[in-house]
């Protein structure tokens, strides 16, 4: 499938999930992310779910980074430059929604993309060879090719992966994880 069929085919998916099955989707992604070799790890960057799309719920993992001591990271996006800024999340971190309803911090300790080590990453779909699928604004495949080449991408995602994503880029970052609530799919070489 095309990139705007996967859009529109998986929009519609998540509108048809319920408040109570985001909960426990979103607890078992938390729950099956403890299995990954990531937590030797210091600086984490984590998105802030829009709540309106039905995105993965990330206060559980919040948590999880929060209970092992580590460095959080959450942006903010300019959608005319198609930059995000990294800030560090701390006790102080006023967050606000901006006109997409997508929750970002106010400002704060700004953290460049190149000492981030694990990036969890949003998305309406993926294939089995890591390829992903967003709202297509490019955001994410900007500031993932401004992270250092080891940066770890981990994908979460509702549903399964799709086969191919037929009109994938060599352009587009790659996934090296994907994290649903029954699976985990692995892209990075061992």
């Amino acid at each position: 499938m095309h990139k705007k069929e996967l859009r529109s085919k998986y929009k519609a998916l998540r509108r048809e999930l319920t408040e109570n099955e985001l909960e426990e989707m979103s607890l078992a992604i938390a729950n099956k992310l403890l299995t990954l070799p990531i937590w030797e790890k210091t600086y984490f960057h984590i998105f802030l779910p829009i709540i309106e799309h039905k995105e993965v719920d990330t206060e559980l993992i919040l948590y999880l980074l929060s209970g092992k001591d580590k460095e959080i990271i959450i942006s903010k996006s300019d959608f005319e430059t198609r930059n995000m800024t990294h800030f560090l999340l701390t006790d102080n971190t006023k967050i606000k929604k901006n006109e997409f309803n997508i929750p970002e911090p106010v400002d704060g300790i700004e953290v460049p993309s190149n000492k981030i080590d694990v990036v969890f990453v949003p998305l309406l779909a993926f294939d089995k060879l890591g390829h992903r699928v967003g709202y297509g604004k490019g955001f994410y495949d900007k500031f993932l090719s401004e992270c250092k080449p080891d940066v770890i991408k981990v994908g979460l995602s509702f549903f399964e992966a799709e086969n191919k994503i037929t009109d994938a880029h060599e352009a587009d970052v790659k996934l090296d994880y994907c994290v649903c609530p029954t699976a985990i799919y692995q892209f990075k070489k061992a």
